[in-house]
């Protein structure tokens, strides 16, 4: 069985990488649900799916750490800690304001997709071709949505102007690309301080995903001489070394 889930989450075989590719779509089948819920009131419908994407990411962890060679490690990355506080906020059914930072908190779950979606980074295809275009908007993205629960969760009850996720998304979207349309507007030190802080990230990862979308295309080979990664597509030789370097066509099988 362990060598099963090892090979399963670890392995270079077609099944493994089948397997992979399935986890990356249930996180984003998951993520699409977290945040088509936020725009939505609970209902109890919602709370029973809650609870059974809970089990389902449960299920997942386990088998994952259970699969790890160093499970002692997995417990200082990012992405493991989301996963503990997203099924613990999916499997406790929660209501009214006490539940709503949990809420927020379940948003993390999205960095598993970034974990699978390193995975492909050794195979040829439009993730590994456009990896950091990929990274950058996920990036961006991630950020956006959660902002916009944190403006959300932390204004509504006091500030007449959120009243809805849709009012958070669209002050976050204008504070993030320094528009400050004025017409709303977050009172008090925390409220401005937390708008200083979705500009200065905001305007930063918006900055990262223009460069990587304007810069000249690079292949990714390692040059098996000094490991330099990106060159340009009809390079012949390492820039940095000079080394012969043999760069697959992708137009030719």
């Amino acid at each position: 069985m362990l060598a099963t889930l090892r090979e399963l989450y670890e392995g270079r075989s077609e099944r493994a990488h089948r397997f992979r590719r399935a986890l990356l779509i249930f996180d984003l089948v998951t993520l699409a649900f977290i945040v088509a819920t936020s725009f939505a009131p609970r209902a109890p419908l919602v709370e029973h799916i809650d609870v059974v994407l809970g089990i389902l990411i449960g299920l997942e962890f386990v088998a994952r750490i259970a699969a790890s060679r160093a499970r002692g490690r997995e417990f200082l990355r990012p992405s493991t800690w989301a996963d503990l506080v997203a099924i613990a906020s999916l499997v406790a059914p929660v209501t009214g304001e006490a539940g709503g930072f949990l809420r927020v908190l379940r948003t993390l779950r999205v960095l598993r997709t970034y974990t699978m979606l390193n995975d492909f980074r050794d195979r040829q295809g439009p993730i590994t071709r456009n990896e950091e275009t990929v990274m950058a908007i996920a990036n961006l993205l991630v950020f956006i949505f959660v902002m916009t629960a944190v403006v959300y969760e932390t204004q509504h009850w006091r500030n007449p102007d959120i009243g809805n996720y849709a009012d958070a998304l669209y002050f976050t979207v204008t504070a993030l690309t320094t528009t400050g349309f004025g017409d709303i507007t977050l009172p008090g030190t925390s409220g401005r301080m937390l708008t200083v802080l979705i500009m200065i990230f905001g305007v930063t990862l918006f900055l990262r995903l223009a460069q990587v979308l304007f810069r000249p295309h690079k292949v990714r080979f390692r040059c098996p001489t000094c490991g330099l990664l990106r060159h340009d597509p009809d390079a012949v030789h390492c820039k940095a070394c000079g080394t012969l370097l043999n760069i697959p066509d992708e137009g030719l099988d």
